[in-house]
């Protein structure tokens, strides 16, 4: 990677990293898979510190690596921006709002509220929301990564695999990167 692919023209302060990764942690419900497409919009459309290919690099790494989805993700931006420190406020930034609300759910709210018949009710409207965005961010990055027919049907194996056998994802992707050697490495190389 060249890197003026990773790094972005301005030195990014250590607050914006922090105020823009505290914001997709505040503002999305559903974990990991629901925060990529907020983050990209972030990252990549909006502030221009990543380009699109260098995202999607970042994001291959984040699912091959243990760990929550966006922590990991929000880590390796941060650290591509500003080094170790941009690493570690990012991740900051990302969880703050989680534990905030966590503490202030279960210390003040949770037991005034479990029962209510409106929360229980929010509550099955935002799933179906957060399957949306899980699906949207999947559908992107399908479309950006699956260029070629082998890819898709790669792809397309994989993921029957996967749901006929439930299969765990490790196994999935050391199938994935084992397939990509034997069908790619000459295209490639």
């Amino acid at each position: 990677m060249q890197p003026e692919e990773t790094v972005p023209v301005q030195r990014v302060s250590l607050l914006t990293i922090f105020l823009v990764f505290f914001k997709v942690g505040a503002f999305t419900i559903g974990g990991g898979y629901a925060m990529l497409p907020v983050i990209q919009r972030e990252v990549v459309h909006r502030h221009k510190w990543l380009k699109q290919s260098v995202f999607f690099d970042s994001l291959i790494v984040t699912q091959s690596i243990p760990g929550p989805l966006a922590l990991n993700n929000a880590i390796i931006i941060g650290q591509r921006l500003r080094g170790f420190s941009g690493g570690i406020i990012a991740a900051l930034g990302v969880i703050t709002p989680s534990v905030l609300v966590i503490l202030a759910v279960v210390s003040f709210f949770f037991p005034y509220f479990r029962h209510n018949t409106y929360v229980q009710a929010v509550f099955y409207g935002l799933r179906p929301a957060v399957v949306a965005l899980i699906t949207a961010a999947a559908l992107n990055l399908a479309r950006e990564l699956l260029r070629s027919w082998a890819s898709a049907i790669l792809a397309a194996v994989l993921l029957a695999v996967n749901l006929l056998f439930e299969i765990h994802p490790i196994v999935i992707m050391l199938i994935g990167g084992l397939a990509g050697l034997v069908i790619f490495w000459k295209r490639e190389g």
